[in-house]
């Protein structure tokens, strides 16, 4: 499928995806809402917006509660989570099926994720994707599946790996960094291996999205470096700068599975929940009034701004983890510039909304109240017509509704008539 078609679906992301007034998202199969009588039809109508939450399986962060449970526990857990999805009238979920380089689904590519059972490797019986789309759908909840491209484990040891796993099979592939495993983005071998392991995921389930968060090469610690110099010697080509090449590879990446996701399935979106600051005006004027911390241009190499402008994403939802009037990186200059990054793209814009820090003892005062969260999405429906949906981390903080927060919000701006 070509790029004016494949924007062109873009620009219709917000009503078939997010849902029209009055009815659930309309998924990849135009899925109706469910039948009269169910969980989902006796909640009130979906609004217009996205509105989803993540689920986070890497070490166990929402899902399932611990590793070893059985498949019954396991399910339980799950659906208890969508329930809590559909209380608050979300309407879309965006599950974490492949966080390290592993899968919650029988890959023929990679190892049974060690989340699941305490091992990876070890088959647990069941299929938690299966599952996990069947429920949401029964729900009226699109599924969006959830990968992180390059992160391999969340320690450096490879004898930990599961025996067969590609890293093993291929040592060359994998760089230890910051006490971690990950892929080396530079390798075209990788680069094609990664897109094959999630391509089985979208092909064979009934998927409403394709979506990667902020992990491409990784956050940088202090004193290390990232070690491709070899792929950079053997690979590099006509590149001068070891950081424009590096963006290249992440740009190669994007492109590469954006078409493979429309050749396989057209109306699938692809979308991208990036770290917030693409770049601080101070160190370009096209970036935002931001000061200090990580680039996502400069530091993961992911040049989201370019993806956006050029339509190379369905939708992206920028990890706004900031409360209004912070002033290193405050929510709403922030909401500002995204949404001028955004408009007239046909890209969809939604904001990554950090429901952990609510009540966090180590956050400032704004998070010491109930209100900081409806207070964003009053700031976007009076300022920014651009922002069409938000998506909160994580899916037990939603649960735990911490403060009253998510109460709030649902009576602000869910709950129908409000």
């Amino acid at each position: 499928m070509g790029l004016i078609s494949r924007r062109g679906f873009a620009v219709a992301t917000i009503a078939t995806l997010a849902g029209t007034l009055g009815s659930v998202p309309a998924t990849a199969a135009g899925r109706p809402r469910p039948a009269s009588g169910t969980a989902a039809d006796q909640q009130s109508p979906l609004a217009e917006e996205l509105r989803g939450m993540w689920i986070a399986t890497v070490s166990n962060i929402d899902w399932p509660a611990r590793t070893g449970l059985s498949a019954d526990e396991a399910r339980a857990d799950l659906v208890e989570l969508l329930d809590v999805a559909v209380r608050w009238e979300l309407n879309a979920v965006f599950f974490q099926v492949r966080p390290t380089a592993d899968a919650l689904w029988p890959s023929p590519h990679e190892p049974w994720s060690e989340w699941l059972t305490g091992t990876q490797g070890e088959d647990p019986g069941w299929d938690p994707l299966a599952f996990a789309v069947e429920e949401a759908h029964a729900r009226g909840l699109a599924l969006h599946a959830w990968f992180n491209p390059y992160r391999v484990a969340t320690h450096t040891d490879r004898d930990r790996l599961a025996a067969d796993h590609p890293a093993r099979r291929n040592p060359s592939w994998a760089v230890p960094y910051g006490g971690r495993l990950y892929y080396n983005p530079g390798l075209p071998e990788v680069r094609a291996f990664v897109q094959d392991a999630m391509m089985d995921a979208v092909t064979s389930y009934d998927i409403d999205g394709v979506h990667w968060d902020d992990y491409f090469y990784p956050y940088p610690v202090a004193g290390e470096e990232f070690d491709d110099a070899d792929a950079f010697a053997e690979h590099g080509g006509d590149f001068s700068d070891l950081g424009d090449w590096r963006r290249h590879n992440i740009d190669l990446l994007v492109r590469e599975m954006r078409d493979r996701v429309a050749e396989a399935k057209p109306e699938v979106p692809f979308g991208v929940s990036p770290f917030a600051v693409w770049r601080n005006s101070s160190t370009d004027p096209l970036g935002s009034d931001t000061r200090g911390g990580v680039q996502t241009y400069d530091d993961l190499y992911a040049d989201v701004r370019t993806w956006v402008k050029e339509a190379w994403i369905d939708y992206v939802i920028p990890q706004v983890y900031w409360h209004i009037g912070y002033e290193a990186a405050d929510y709403a200059v922030l909401a500002d510039w995204w949404s001028r990054v955004a408009d007239g793209t046909g890209v969809a814009l939604y904001l990554g909304e950090a429901a952990y820090k609510v009540g966090d003892p180590a956050q400032p005062a704004a998070w010491q109240e109930a209100g900081e969260l409806s207070s964003h999405l009053t700031l976007c429906a009076e300022r920014h017509p651009q922002v069409t949906g938000h998506v909160f981390y994580s899916a037990k903080q939603v649960a735990a509704d911490p403060l009253g927060a998510i109460t709030r919000v649902w009576e602000d701006h869910y709950r129908a008539g409000s």
